[in-house]
């Protein structure tokens, strides 16, 4: 097995962990994946660790199932967490004693106003007190009305899916413009999930000059790849190995590939 770390994924275990009833979509049985399921395919693609994210789709703020995938892995695993914005201080302290090295806030489902929250300054010093970081999904223009709020946290930001730009727009939209200012300031995006804003069918061709435009603002450095695995809520049959593949592409210098999916996640996450 090389090292590779797969930098944006999820994990499900609906016969241990069920799902919260206020989850805003429920993943069916052939869309869930556990944590086997996850080390299996980890090991037949010949990657050594995953950065898991607790997902809004079935567990929302619940975060047990990713903790205990955490715990069973021997180190392979770390967790971005899913907290809401007046999460007790001690539920922090046990969430960075599970392994836990960040949170998510999920603009997509809370909306920029979250952002906004009385207790989000509370919990962004916290954040920072902690040395975590901060992973952002957002799409469009969100990233735009937001981006001095999460600046203000003074951590690494963390943006996942390419900032979900809308391709009809665009390189020059707001929202892809404050992420491109992002990478510049030294935060880091996720090249993953082209085929969550792509409206072309793969390889998902009206993604492709973002992806360019991020890799030459970011640089190989503060790239990390995700596969978004197991891809929830698509119309379309999603293999890993396309995704994974994908990098090929991006990258035609074996060591820039390297440092995308080694060296950059590994620092940045604290694996070894």
């Amino acid at each position: 097995m090389g090292q590779g770390i797969d930098s944006h994924c999820h994990v499900f275990d609906i016969a241990q962990f069920a799902y919260a009833p206020d989850a805003p979509y429920r993943p069916p049985p052939h869309e869930a994946g556990t944590a086997a399921d996850l080390t299996a395919l980890l090991d037949a693609h010949g990657l050594s660790h995953a950065l898991l994210v607790n997902p809004t789709s079935g567990y929302r703020y619940d975060n047990r199932c990713m903790i205990a995938a955490i715990r069973g892995a021997d180190g392979r695993f770390k967790g971005i967490a899913r907290v809401p914005p007046d999460v007790d201080e001690r539920a922090l302290d046990a969430l960075g004693e599970a392994g836990i090295i960040g949170i998510r806030l999920d603009l997509l489902a809370d909306g920029v106003e979250v952002l906004r929250h009385v207790a989000m300054p509370q919990l962004l010093a916290q954040v920072r007190d902690r040395a975590w970081q901060i992973h952002v999904q957002c799409e469009g223009d969100q990233l735009h009305e937001g981006v001095e709020v999460l600046r203000s946290a003074r951590v690494p930001l963390v943006i996942d899916h390419c900032g979900r730009p809308d391709p009809a727009n665009g390189v020059a939209q707001p929202g892809f413009q404050a992420l491109i200012e992002l990478g510049r300031d030294g935060h880091f995006v996720k090249l993953s999930g082209p085929f969550r804003f792509s409206r072309q069918p793969p390889p998902h061709a009206d993604a492709e000059p973002f992806v360019a435009a991020l890799i030459d603002a970011f640089s190989a450095k503060r790239c990390v790849w995700g596969s978004d695995w197991p891809f929830l809520r698509l119309d379309r049959r999603m293999d890993y190995g396309p995704v994974l593949g994908n990098l090929e592409r991006w990258f035609a210098d074996e060591r820039d590939r390297r440092q995308v999916l080694w060296e950059t996640p590994a620092r940045l996450f604290g694996f070894v």
